[in-house]
């Protein structure tokens, strides 16, 4: 849930469906468009966890949480949400009809790359303006999934019928994301000072992190 409560989403340009993202070490990842309650619980379970866990780090998100499982999905999985399977090789999505497909039998932490929701970042005459969402799991970090994930969200956004992207709070201490964001041609429009009261030490020791504000049009 947004500052502004629930937020129409603009209307999609066309029907978005899975893709496939090569990765330079031979990895591809197949990215599945999914809406809310389509989604294999087993997966929303997992996803659950895996963002409680990176809330409880305290470097990354803004909430504190835990987050309750309903609250997970409203903040989640509650507009389109892009799902990646790792692959080990090439394959083309379009035999996949669905991420079960994709998985092939196997574990979700085996399979499960990562996943990003997509949705209005202000409402009514600013909601074409969309803001994301990452996480990949700590098992699949190192693997160049995040680049893979960042990529296939320059189709799926305009795509469903976003003008721009805005990232409100990429904390200045995350230099991969806006090295990444950098390289894919997104620009740093704004800084809040002290914007996050992040735990950067060892033993929990809490500090105030700058805010970068990135954005990107699609147009």
């Amino acid at each position: 849930m947004s500052a502004y409560g629930a937020i129409a989403t603009p209307t999609p340009k066309e029907r978005v469906t899975a893709r496939s993202y090569s990765m330079p070490n031979g990895l591809c990842v197949t990215t599945h468009p999914v809406y809310g309650s389509e989604t294999d619980p087993a997966v929303i379970d997992y996803f659950w966890r895996v963002f409680n866990e990176e809330l409880a780090e305290g470097k990354t998100y803004p909430q504190e949480g835990p987050l309750t499982h309903d609250e997970f999905v409203n903040y989640f999985f509650n507009s389109v949400t892009i799902v990646g399977v790792l692959h080990d090789a090439d394959v083309d999505a379009a035999k996949f009809a669905t991420v079960k497909d994709a998985m092939g039998g196997r574990s979700i932490e085996e399979a499960i790359a990562g996943c990003y929701y997509i949705k209005p970042n202000y409402p009514g005459r600013a909601s074409h303006n969309c803001n994301a969402g990452f996480v990949v799991p700590p098992v699949q970090r190192g693997k160049k999934i995040g680049g893979a994930l960042a990529e296939s969200f320059l189709y799926y956004a305009p795509a469903l019928g976003y003008r721009a992207s805005v990232f409100n709070l990429v904390y200045d201490n995350n230099v991969a994301s806006l090295r990444l964001w950098d390289k894919l041609g997104f620009q740093r429009v704004g800084l809040i000072p002290k914007a996050g009261r992040l735990r950067t030490g060892p033993n929990g020791t809490e500090e105030y992190v700058d805010a970068v504000v990135v954005y990107k049009s699609f147009v």
